[in-house]
């Protein structure tokens, strides 16, 4: 494969548009948190409420949408997912400009923002599916890998100039600007693709439809452990960021410039790592990839544990971030594309929010959860168990990836 070859204008448009809307999110990162310290005047208690229960009640709202998502046009769904977005942000500084800004419009925001942010990836999980052939679906995977490590490693520090230039409104205001430019984008894309056809079931809103994306994952023998080990990796390492931070800002002194320095630099590692897959894939396999990256991403994760003061903790720090990223920038999107390539059309949309409300509710209950062990153990134990419990999720990869055709034509599996 060569990575650099061009896969069409639509695909050009869909690029464009998920690069916008990223650089936008990053900008905006922790502008929420912010808003409500220095407007607002909240506490922690209430800070940290913001920053769980916004994404968490979103997961759980988005949940009614995969089979509304799936029944229709991925483009029209795309963009009304990004005008929501850009309502709701924008709505932020409207209320602040009128005096009238609260902590519940903060918190409807962010429910908002996060339900419509789901929908979205799912739609645009099932769009990637109909524009690019299935022989190109990891040079756009890594595309987007690569779109995301850079968003992540330049929006925050140019996020953090504007805010200390113009204040947290101007990052929001910036956020909803680019979501409104992400739906001009998908508008460019041309006339969408046909509905796909109903998987047996009528299509109308129904209780069981709720659950068919799970349904599917945990009937698929490659996809239920794919789905089982990322989910508990994702939650595991999020799970160690807020008492990294508190160990790093407290007793090891640590500057919150260096803090920022320390997961910003090695997102490189994700750039390196999402440009190598592709001809990783093609020297080695699929699966040989997905189960070397997926047991070198965890292997670093315990090293946290033995962080110290000084250069020489912050440049350990910043290794093996470096190690984490880089493998999970091959990882990623290899995974994505095995995903893709295994889910048949008329499922996409369901089985890809199913993924990420899953993620996302991972990620909320082991972050809560290890906050109370580190409140027993200390923060360095509790990045210690979570390091050795990860590197235990390598024997929930799959041990084989046989090729789907059914799904790779679009058909639907009975039963499942």
């Amino acid at each position: 494969m060569v990575g650099g070859r061009s896969l069409g204008r639509r695909f050009g448009w869909l690029w464009t548009s998920y690069a916008v809307s990223t650089l936008g999110t990053w900008l905006a990162f922790d502008a929420f948190p912010l808003i409500a310290i220095l407007v607002l005047h909240a506490g922690t208690t209430a800070v940290s409420a913001l920053a769980a229960v916004g994404p968490a009640v979103g997961a759980v709202l988005a949940l009614p949408l995969g089979p509304w998502v799936e029944s229709r046009p991925k483009q029209p769904v795309m963009i009304a997912m990004d005008l929501a977005r850009f309502a709701a942000l924008t709505s932020v500084p409207a209320a602040y400009a009128l005096g009238g800004l609260t902590f519940a419009h903060l918190a409807v925001v962010s429910v908002v923002v996060g339900a419509a942010g789901i929908a979205f990836t799912a739609a645009g999980g099932a769009c990637l599916k109909e524009l690019v052939p299935p022989q190109d679906l990891l040079v756009a995977n890594g595309r987007f890998e690569s779109t995301t490590w850079t968003a992540t490693l330049l929006g925050p520090p140019l996020g953090g100039v504007a805010i200390a230039a113009f204040g947290p409104m101007a990052t929001v205001l910036a956020n909803a600007v680019s979501h409104l430019l992400s739906a001009a984008g998908i508008r460019a894309i041309g006339r969408p693709a046909p509905r796909p056809a109903p998987a047996g079931a009528p299509r109308r809103l129904r209780s069981g439809d709720l659950f068919a994306g799970w349904r599917y994952i945990l009937g698929d023998s490659v996809l239920r452990p794919l789905f089982l080990n990322t989910v508990l990796v994702s939650g595991l390492i999020m799970a160690t960021s807020p008492l990294l931070a508190v160990l790093m800002l407290g007793p090891l002194g640590f500057a919150p410039w260096q803090y920022g320095l320390a997961f910003a630099a090695p997102c490189v590692g994700g750039l390196f790592g999402s440009r190598l897959a592709p001809r990783l894939v093609a020297r080695f396999g699929q699966h040989r990839v997905l189960l070397t990256a997926g047991t070198l991403r965890v292997c670093w994760l315990p090293w946290l544990a033995f962080v110290g003061p000084g250069t020489a903790g912050l440049v350990l720090v910043m290794a093996v971030e470096f190690g984490i990223i880089t493998c999970m920038g091959v990882f990623n999107p290899v995974l994505a594309t095995c995903r893709l390539e295994r889910t048949p059309a008329d499922r996409a949309a369901r089985t890809l929010l199913a993924w990420s409300v899953s993620g996302r509710a991972a990620i909320a209950a082991l972050t809560a959860l290890w906050g109370l062990l580190a409140a027993v153990t200390g923060p360095r134990t509790a990045i210690a168990i979570a390091g050795a419990l990860a590197m235990a999720t390598p024997l929930l990869l799959p041990r084989s990836v046989p090729a789907d055709r059914t799904a790779l034509r679009g058909g639907s599996r009975g039963g499942r």
